[in-house]
């Protein structure tokens, strides 16, 4: 109904008693109320409430008509739609930035005479001159310096590769952070940290919109091909999470329901998982174990969707070329025995050891990089890095060729085919077995050599990626992380064969290592270094086995895994409980209350309510006695997300909660539709009008936009149940009252506050609303 109507047929008694059309225009409503400004946290329950009154309304329709019945049935699948096209869109671009890595990372060293946009491996394959042996040599791709030169050995022609490997690297990192500059600054880091602080309840606009999903979408394959300490993979769930918000402004379901919007970006996270590791079911798990706030039973059966279609979609694009979703497969054709609990044990130590490292390191760097003038130079930053990393990876051959090759030559089991330094053990001429049932060897002098160098990528990789997480450019710390336990795995796993090997009459050996067995897997070692490190940087359990586990498809390791991650958990969490993400939001002073964190202090409600001794009262508004002008000057003169209103100010009696926002658009709104709303007439919050002379202006009733049932604390409830409530209803503010009076008001902010205090941290670190 248009504000304007009615208003001529309306008597001055109807105008006095507020019975008249014309006061109940807010009835109907309008746009943008519920809605949330930029860095606000958003309330749940009245999302919660919102959205069963919607379904409410919808389902009595639909018994009105055929039409209403379709499009409740329309409704009930638009979730269904909506995971379906966030699978396929996040597996068709993970498929795209696969292949555009592969190809733009072998650029760096060579191209392809046939077809320049092949990578070195496509070329090879449709090469006829190809011989098993040297399968990764074919006329058909050159070096550059060859290309260049016509020389394909020698030192000129390997200072023009080295030379043009280190130009290449910082082209590609150069347009990668001038891009994220310019276009979309939100398109760097990993994204999981704001993701959960997202999904706990926080706006921030524009970070999952159209913009930051084409930037982070072409600079996560420019940063990772630059051959940075990086990985594809943390990026990928925030690229999937813009697919999900993009989704949802197709359907008003959604667009409209900030509660609603999460549910499908807590499924859209664990779609990003699935294509980036080919792991769909440790993608759900790590949704719900790491990244979602809310989780309820419908969304894990969504995300279960998401999960299984953006899989199905990366395998029909078969990036990898191998017809696996898996990036890592192993065969490994022994079993593990108990005695090997203890190097695992150990290697899970080590991840621990150096997940508290990184994390405190990376926090320190970033810390400076935020408070000094390095901060004011990020391009100058990025190429800075990428320089060095360039010129120290270039003549180690293991820290050259891209992280995600490295970590699968780690993970291979030395099979009769393998050509691999790593594989360069002394055979037995005697030896008359099956292929694929070789016995331990003693290490010819390619092992020795690998393992230096592989000692040297470990302390390279160790430090550049504590210097690298962070920049302004897309970054993610799963396949760097998973790298270092890689490389000290299988060192261990080495040295542990070759132990057995020559004193397999040890008691330790003597059970399960025979003369001429096969009894020790050093790819299994690196298997359960890289879940260690990973563990020990992320904090991960359940879905870092199950990852791990798809990842590799080494179904029978599971409890090695399960060892490594629970011990680098213990480790890691006796020097503190944050995990790189948790490190991450509490730096960047985002407003999450993790759901993990335990709060045992004996402190009240009213030891941490406001107004404190000596503030000034609460700012409140009265149910009918407060003109259009006082609500316009409290609003200019504070800058609160809400006013409690009460009955009197005398009384303080409490009648509901009113946000900001939606008190600002219903004045701005009744001004321009409503006739005879001046400065002067009176802000009603009650069912009828108060009594005015007639000679009054046309009072305005606000009822609409009112809380009536805001939730409440008495001044003596502990502050441990106050946080718990926060935690587990995902309240914005709550009430605290005496006897029906009110008190003080408590908000999320405070009580991050709080807890920061009793931690003797900087309660002032909590910068955002």
């Amino acid at each position: 109904m248009e504000a304007g109507e009615g208003v001529s047929g309306t008597t001055p008694t109807e105008e006095m008693n507020g019975a008249g059309n014309l006061m109940d225009f807010l009835d109907e409503p309008f746009p943008d109320v519920g809605t949330y400004e930029d860095f606000h946290t958003i309330d749940w329950l009245r999302e919660k409430s919102r959205d069963t009154d919607r379904h409410r309304k919808i389902t009595s329709k639909s018994k009105e008509s055929f039409w209403e019945l379709i499009k409740s049935l329309l409704d009930a699948w638009s979730g269904w739609v909506v995971m379906l096209l966030i699978g396929l869109l996040s597996g068709t671009l993970a498929g795209v930035i696969d292949l555009a890595v592969d190809w733009m990372t072998d650029l760096k060293e060579g191209v392809c005479l046939t077809a320049f946009y092949y990578s070195h491996e496509q070329c090879c394959w449709t090469s006829n001159e190809t011989t098993f042996e040297d399968r990764d040599k074919c006329p058909q791709w050159q070096k550059w310096a060859e290309l260049m030169t016509g020389h394909s050995e020698g030192g000129g022609a390997y200072l023009l590769n080295y030379f043009l490997y280190v130009l290449w690297a910082l082209l590609f990192s150069f347009l990668a952070v001038s891009l994220v500059r310019v276009f979309a600054p939100y398109a760097c880091g990993s994204g999981i940290p704001e993701i959960k602080t997202i999904l706990s309840g926080f706006i921030i606009r524009g970070y999952l919109g159209k913009w930051t999903l084409l930037i982070k979408t072409v600079t996560l394959v420019l940063a990772v091909s630059s051959g940075l300490s990086l990985g594809k993979e943390g990026p990928l769930v925030h690229v999937a999470c813009c697919c999900g918000n993009l989704f949802c402004s197709l359907f008003s379901k959604y667009s409209k329901n900030e509660g609603k919007r999460r549910e499908v970006l807590s499924a859209a996270a664990a779609a990003g998982v699935s294509v980036a590791f080919g792991a769909p079911i440790g993608g759900v798990l790590f949704s719900l174990e790491e990244v979602s706030y809310y989780f309820p039973l419908k969304t894990l059966w969504r995300s279960f969707f998401a999960a299984l279609v953006a899989a199905f979609t990366l395998r029909s694009i078969n990036p990898f070329g191998n017809s696996r979703l898996v990036l890592f497969y192993v065969e490994y054709h022994t079993p593990w025995y108990m005695a090997e609990l203890v190097p695992f044990i150990l290697l899970g130590v080590f991840g621990g050891l150096w997940g508290t490292l990184f994390i405190r390191a990376n926090i320190a760097w970033c810390r400076r990089r935020k408070t000094t003038q390095l901060g004011k130079y990020p391009v100058l930053e990025v190429i800075a890095v990428t320089g060095i990393t360039a010129l120290l990876a270039f003549p180690n051959p293991y820290t050259r060729r891209s992280t995600s090759e490295l970590i699968s030559e780690l993970f291979n089991d030395c099979g009769a085919l393998e050509s691999s330094q790593l594989c360069d053990y002394i055979n037995n001429p005697n030896m008359s077995r099956p292929v694929d049932d070789i016995p331990d060897r003693p290490a010819g002098p390619g092992v020795y050599t690998a393992l230096w160098q592989l000692a040297l990528a470990l302390v390279f990789k160790i430090v550049i990626t504590i210097f690298t997480f962070g920049m302004k450019i897309p970054s993610g710390l799963f396949i760097p992380s998973m790298a270092v336990g890689a490389i000290a795995g299988r060192i261990v796993g080495i040295a542990v064969e070759q132990m057995a090997y020559h004193h397999h009459d040890w008691i330790i050996f003597k059970n399960w290592c025979r003369p001429g067995a096969d009894c020790v897997t050093p790819g299994l070692y690196a298997m359960v270094g890289a879940a260690a490190c990973l563990g020990g940087v992320t904090r991960m359990t359940v879905s870092l086995v199950v990852i791990m586990f798809e990842l590799t498809g080494g179904l029978e390791y599971i409890v090695p895994l399960m060892a490594a991650a629970v011990t680098s958990k213990w480790v890691a969490d006796a020097f503190g409980k944050e995990g790189i993400y948790e490190s991450h939001i509490q730096l960047n002073g985002y407003p999450y209350l993790d759901v993990r964190d335990e709060f045992t202090h004996r402190t009240l409600a009213t030891d941490v309510m406001r107004p404190r001794r000596n503030d000034p009262p609460l700012a409140v508004l009265t149910q009918d006695s407060t003109t259009v002008e006082d609500v316009e000057t409290l609003i200019k003169d504070t800058d609160y997300n809400g006013f409690p209103v009460v009955v009197s100010r005398e009384s303080e009696r409490l009648i509901g909660f009113v946000q900001r926002r939606d008190l600002t658009l219903a004045i701005k709104n009744a001004r321009q539709k409503q006739d005879g709303v001046v400065s002067s007439s009176v802000v009603y919050f009650t069912e009828d009008a108060p009594q005015l002379p007639l000679s009054n202006p046309q009072p305005l009733k606000l009822r609409r936009v009112l809380n009536l049932s805001p939730f409440t604390v008495t001044d003596h409830t502990p502050m441990e149940t106050v946080v718990d409530i926060f935690r587990k209803l995902g309240l914005r503010q709550c009430l605290v009252t005496r006897s029906g009076r009110l008190l003080g008001i408590i908000t999320k902010k405070d009580v991050l506050r709080h807890m920061a205090q009793m931690m003797n941290q900087d309660p002032e670190s909590i910068m955002f609303n």
